[in-house]
């Protein structure tokens, strides 16, 4: 090697230390969302008071998670507004918890938070054969689900492993919290979504999301704890409703619902 190639080398070495090009950037990691725990439910509260297995705040973290972005968009605030009429305001961290609450609600009102669930539907309008396991319909899970959603909505239902096990063996993939979770995140998605549904409609998936019925009373009754972000203005908005209100500028009305 000559003294001018030796030199150049030296050179070139040194210029990459402090360029900081000796190694290429790697893709920067996406940012993990913000998860928070969302309220209790009264029948959560309950079955807590009397020591039975209630919600797990663990499955508030894995309805989060599976969040499309267009549940946290504008595109559904108009569905939620009856229970978060402050839905589009709110921090995306705190729409996540909206829909966890929501989901711990629903299931609730559908399996009174019991996993391993299971109703077989004697409604004509609802009594028929799965078309996976050939039985008549069973509603099954967190969510009631069928083995049939596997197929319609991509879920993750193991009908030829589940069929070995007991009715209500935990360990069956449809009565598995996080399969029955993540399966309610898509159809809820399916029909909010890509259906244009509302939120509440007489074709809902779930009765209990079905105006009219005695289910959906129920539902609404899990609907009372809803976060309060939802329906509260922040106290920084509330003492500006405050004064407005205190120089004749606002609705004393408006000021006790906290939202102006």
């Amino acid at each position: 090697m000559t003294r001018s190639m030796a030199t150049t080398l030296v050179f070139c070495m040194a210029l990459l230390v402090l360029t900081g090009c000796s190694k290429a950037p790697g893709p920067s990691l996406p940012a993990k969302p913000e998860l928070k725990l969302a309220p209790e439910t009264p029948i959560a509260e309950k079955k807590a008071e009397l020591g039975q297995q209630t919600w797990d705040p663990a499955w508030d973290r894995i309805v989060e998670e599976a969040l499309p972005p267009e549940m946290l968009s504008a595109r559904v605030a108009r569905d939620v507004k009856p229970f978060c009429p402050r839905f589009n305001a709110l921090s995306e961290g705190d729409k996540r918890v909206y829909w966890a609450y929501f989901f711990q609600a629903l299931a609730g009102a559908e399996a009174g938070l019991a996993p391993t669930a299971n109703v077989r539907h004697t409604e004509p309008e609802v009594a028929k054969k799965d078309d996976v396991t050939k039985r008549m319909v069973r509603s099954e899970g967190l969510m009631q689900l069928t083995y049939m959603d596997a197929e319609r909505y991509g879920c993750d239902f193991d009908w030829k492993n589940d069929k070995q096990l007991a009715e209500k063996d935990p360990a069956k993939t449809i009565l598995q919290p996080e399969n029955s979770l993540l399966c309610g995140v898509k159809i809820l998605e399916k029909q909010l979504i890509e259906q244009r549904k509302p939120l509440v409609s007489r074709s809902s998936y779930w009765s209990t999301l079905r105006p009219g019925t005695l289910s959906y009373r129920v539902f609404l009754k899990q609907m009372t704890n809803v976060p309060a972000v939802c329906r509260q203005a922040p106290v920084a908005d509330r003492a500006k409703t405050a004064t407005r209100v205190a120089t004749g500028h606002g609705e004393p009305s408006k000021l006790v619902a906290g939202v102006e």
